[in-house]
């Protein structure tokens, strides 16, 4: 158990939440705990009975069942994966900038949730994360079962063929690609090639939660800047003041 805290402490802190709340909130419903008819996403119950908590919800709860299980944890192994690395590596500096796609990506998910019918959102949001770092890391090699390689650019295709093929969730694959690349073009393919206006900053109220990091140092609200001259001499101690699967690691499904 000790291992396993250490494990968990070591995913970053939003990919940490997302996936713990994803697999409580899901082991609640399945033991009847958490009653599920009231953790779907149903739009006439939020409009008519004010059940707002829906949208929640149905971010983090999936149906489990003998025939959802084997889905759920290829879902929970992509949030785990691609998200973390999203968050580790190009959001590294900027936290408010991965949870303000997050939020983006939720958004976005619950009206097409509400449009399509869908009741839960698990699927369209991992995958809208899954395609952000495809774009992100075009050109890297993943694999995908039987030793099958391709670039990190055709795997959220490959995913849909997948279950297209395999299960019923090629609605839910082709939401989570839409909304991936609506955030991909409004945060990088219209401002910085094409030349157009920015229309995802982060707002700064985020930004005051959870400030950028540069250099290991942190900046922002409520953090005082880091003297980082040395200092030339000590001060007496009487006038001293108070004394911080082949899924490996590897691989990204892969990874080279």
């Amino acid at each position: 158990m000790t291992d396993v805290g250490e494990w968990f402490r070591t995913i970053p802190i939003f990919t940490r939440y997302w996936f713990a709340g994803t697999i409580g909130m899901s082991l609640l419903g399945r033991f009847g705990i958490l009653p599920p008819q009231y953790l779907f996403l149903i739009p006439e119950l939020i409009t008519s009975k004010f059940q707002i908590w829906r949208i929640f919800t149905a971010l983090f709860y999936f149906p489990l069942s003998p025939q959802t299980g084997f889905h759920f944890m290829f879902n929970c192994y992509f949030l785990y994966n691609y998200s973390r690395r999203l968050e580790e590596d190009h959001f590294k500096n900027t936290p408010a900038d991965y949870l303000f796609m997050l939020i983006l990506n939720w958004a976005c998910c619950v009206l097409l949730g509400i449009v399509a019918n869908f009741y839960y959102l698990m699927d369209p949001m991992v995958l809208s994360v899954l395609y952000v770092w495809c774009h992100l890391n075009k050109e890297v090699i993943v694999s995908f079962w039987f030793g099958t390689r391709f670039k990190a650019v055709y795997l959220p295709w490959v995913l849909l063929g997948f279950n297209f093929v395999l299960s019923s969730g090629s609605a839910f694959s082709i939401a989570g690609i839409l909304v991936g690349h609506l955030y991909v073009f409004l945060k990088f393919k219209y401002p910085q090639e094409l030349g157009g206006h920015s229309y995802l900053e982060t707002p700064l109220l985020l930004k005051r939660y959870f400030p950028d990091l540069r250099g290991g140092v942190q900046y922002g609200f409520g953090v005082p800047p880091v003297n980082r001259q040395p200092t030339q001499q000590q001060a007496p101690a009487g006038n001293r003041m108070f004394g911080g699967s082949n899924w490996g690691r590897g691989h990204v499904l892969g990874r080279n």
